[in-house]
Order: structure tokens, then sequence, then C-alpha cells
């Protein structure tokens, strides 16, 4: 176990449920049982808040606390940006132009490879609200 990711999956600032909610998104990885809920306030299509939980492992644990502090105050065309390009980040050699990415590539990279699905799960869970 990588102890970086073991420190990131550790910051649960937004590991909660938020009531005054305006999109929710819940996905289950079918290859490993993860679960994790997305939910969201948007207002003018901005992200202003994110609160996720679920039933996971460590890896999808960290990529939804990474995700989050990276999607609050950036615009929803952004971060569904993000989610596409996100797989990408596995090949080492992509490189991130934004700063604020950077974190991601501690996570996101040729070495969890095998954890890619579980890596990925909060990805498509925001995608499904950011793409509407």
């Amino acid at each position: 176990m990588d102890l970086e990711v073991l420190k990131i999956a550790a910051d649960t600032d937004n590991n909660r449920n938020i009531t005054k909610r305006t999109h929710v998104s819940k996905l289950k990885n079918s290859l490993c049982g993860d679960e994790i809920q997305i939910e969201l306030i948007i207002q003018n299509k901005k992200i202003l808040d994110f609160g996720y939980q679920g039933k996971s492992c460590v890896y999808c644990q960290a990529s939804a606390s990474l995700l989050s502090k990276i999607s609050i105050n950036n615009q929803k065309e952004k971060i569904n940006n993000l989610c596409d390009e996100a797989e990408f980040y596995f090949d080492d050699n992509y490189k991130v132009s934004d700063k604020k990415l950077y974190p991601l590539k501690k996570l996101i990279r040729g070495k969890n490879i095998n954890k890619k699905d579980c890596i990925m799960l909060p990805f498509k869970t925001l995608k499904m609200i950011v793409s509407s």
C-alpha cells in the first residue's frame, strides 16, 4: 500500500452529506463492489459545494477526496473536461498543465493502473452530473 494514497484518503473534509444539494449521483463498481455517492450544490454552472460518501477501498476514497477539493469553486464545464481526461493521467508521460491538478498525479499514475476502476469511479459518478 502506497503511504501517499493513505494520506490522501485520510483527508475526509468533504466526506459528508450535503442537505441542500442540487445534484446527486451514485455508482457501484461491478468488479470490486465499491460504491460512491456524490452530492453537489451547483449555481450558475459553478460547483459551490461537494460531498461524497460510500463504501469503498482506500483508492476510491483518495480519488473522491482529491476530486472534491479540485471541484469546489470550479466551473462545471472545466470539471467535465477533467473527468474526460483523467484516464490519460495513468500514462506517466502525460503532462499536467494546470498546477491545481498536480495532486492527481500522486494517485492517477501508471503505478496504480491495477486500481484504475476504483480510482475512476468518483470521476464517472461526477461525470453523470457535470456532463448535463
